[in-house]
């Protein structure tokens, strides 16, 4: 029976708020600098925690890339344990508050997972060795969790446990709640775009790992000045001082050209490296070669170039010639000395920087465009009278470039008798990739050839497909070989195994369906085996 006059709400709002979080201090008065820094204090550790989240992450495909490629694989990997490790850093950040949540325990958190950011550098090469024989996607995860899961769970307790730590009754639980993520959230988009658009490209992977680590470091110590913990704070910058200050110099000049490593640079694409070894020149890229060279005359060493060369063979003359794809620029070089007029579409300014810088390419012989090779292809109206697709690695092969809309677009920029030319890396001769490939061009073209250039035909190696309206044959013939080293015994031995790639069953490769990612990983897993034994001192990552 309620009592006359009696309201719920009423007695609700006269009835003292229930307490959840710690007791507030009394002794400090409204406004004082103690009590501002306990009250804003844990709004700033979740804002830089979640700033620190997305830098990891993005760092996690710059820290392992150069090793193991930048594929599909590595971005599942490093979400997957993103998540994992913010779940986990979730539960037992919640379980650790619900015991009596301190601003000092939070500042460890902050603390620790800087301190094994500063200790990164240090810990990447190890991981990655022990790691290796796992097989690429097992690798790859594996040295995903161990690098970077210890940081990213105490990270992940930076919320709850400051939620618990500000809420001081349950009518502020959502409003705190809400507000916290929201600054979180705001760290991370901040993160994301100034890691991805400005810190990586120009302050560099490992000095950038460094200074995330220093960040939440100072932070943290800070906190704990702030909390009269002034034995902690003094103890905490003796240790990660002098670590900080190591992983600074220690990153600050990665080039080593004594050792070979002439230059070290991060793109907003990838990693490139110019590396010297045994009076040749290559260019990495993610750590795959994509351009050799030698050291003195610059002359290629690559022997796919001088197949594709075989354009001029089956063309008959020089012409107008789109190269996608520039590396470090020996296929334009090749043909701009043949008469050709060559375009070449490369995406990343810093590969075209380091072509001219350390390969020779000069401007006259080729006009480069800062472009996306299907978007070049999308805008442009130029006829050409052939095209050679040539930006391919390893690691990863762009699959927007090996479908058959692309193809489809490509077809439309050729001549009635032009040739497409593509340059894949593959396991053997008869390499399902080659046969999709092949199947995909085929409904474009009607006839296309393959072009092995690997012996024994099953092992890594390039080949070379060229496709066209016409039949494929020599308008001009090939010189004798005249020694198993020359340019020209990559030419014949290639042209007097070319073959026409069994399609029967071969996925046809669209927008739409493209499993290109899962034959790269193959192919990439026995690149970077070979490529770690001829780099055996590290030089590649």
């Amino acid at each position: 029976m309620r009592t006359p006059g009696y309201s719920p709400g009423e007695e609700r709002a006269r009835s003292p708020a229930i307490r959840i979080g710690a007791t507030p201090d009394r002794t400090q008065p409204r406004g004082s600098p103690d009590s501002l820094v306990k009250t804003f204090y844990p709004s700033v550790v979740v804002f830089v925690a979640g700033a620190a989240v997305l830098a990891v992450e993005l760092l996690g495909t710059r820290v392992l890339g150069p090793f193991y490629g930048v594929s599909l694989f590595l971005w599942s990997a490093l979400i997957t344990v993103t998540l994992l490790a913010l779940s986990i850093g979730y539960a037992i950040g919640g379980r650790l508050a619900d015991r009596g949540p301190t601003l000092a325990r939070l500042c460890w958190l902050l603390l620790l997972a800087g301190a094994w950011l500063l200790l990164l550098p240090v810990l990447r090469a190890p991981v990655l060795r022990v790691t290796e024989p796992f097989g690429l996607r097992w690798a790859v995860l594996v040295a995903a969790f161990l690098l970077f899961a210890p940081p990213l769970t105490l990270l992940g307790m930076v919320s709850p446990y400051a939620i618990r730590l500000r809420a001081s009754n349950l009518a502020e639980v959502g409003r705190t709640a809400g507000n916290l993520y929201a600054l979180s959230t705001i760290g991370s988009v901040l993160a994301a775009l100034l890691t991805g658009f400005f810190l990586i490209p120009f302050v560099g992977v490992a000095r950038l790992t460094s200074l995330v680590g220093i960040v939440l470091v100072v932070v943290a110590v800070v906190g704990l000045i702030a909390e009269r913990r002034r034995g902690a704070a003094a103890v905490s910058a003796l240790v990660l001082v002098p670590a900080a200050l190591f992983g600074l110099a220690a990153t600050s000049g990665a080039a080593d050209p004594a050792h070979g490593l002439l230059s070290v640079e991060q793109s907003a694409y990838a990693e490139l490296r110019v590396v010297e070894l045994d009076e040749t020149r290559y260019m990495l890229i993610d750590g795959g070669t994509h351009t050799i060279v030698d050291a003195h005359t610059l002359e290629s060493q690559f022997p796919y170039v001088h197949v594709v060369d075989l354009l001029n063979h089956v063309m008959g003359g020089p012409g107008q010639l789109l190269l996608v794809g520039l590396g470090g620029g020996s296929v334009a070089r090749l043909f701009s000395r043949q008469g050709w007029s060559v375009d070449a579409v490369e995406i990343d300014p810093v590969v075209t920087r380091i072509a001219r810088r350390d390969f020779g390419l000069q401007p006259a012989e080729a006009r480069v465009f800062d472009d996306d090779g299907r978007r070049y292809l999308s805008v442009t109206s130029k006829v050409y009278d052939a095209i050679v697709l040539d930006a391919f690695g390893s690691s990863s092969i762009p699959f927007h470039l090996v479908t058959r809309e692309s193809f489809a677009l490509a077809a439309s920029r050729l001549a009635p008798d032009g040739v497409l030319a593509l340059n894949v890396e593959s396991v053997g001769w008869d390499d399902p990739l080659v046969a999709a490939l092949a199947a995909t061009l085929e409904q474009e073209f009607a006839h296309v050839v393959a072009l092995p250039i690997a012996e024994p035909p099953d092992t890594l190696g390039n080949v070379v497909l060229f496709a066209s309206r016409r039949e494929l044959g020599l308008v001009r013939e090939i010189p004798p070989t005249p020694d198993r080293f020359s340019t020209i015994y990559a030419q014949n031995h290639a042209w007097d195994n070319r073959f026409v790639p069994r399609t029967d069953g071969a996925p046809v490769l669209t927008d739409d369906l493209n499993p290109v990612d899962i034959w790269s990983e193959r192919i990439n897993r026995v690149a970077r085996a070979d490529l770690h034994a001829a780099f055996a001192d590290g030089l590649s990552w």
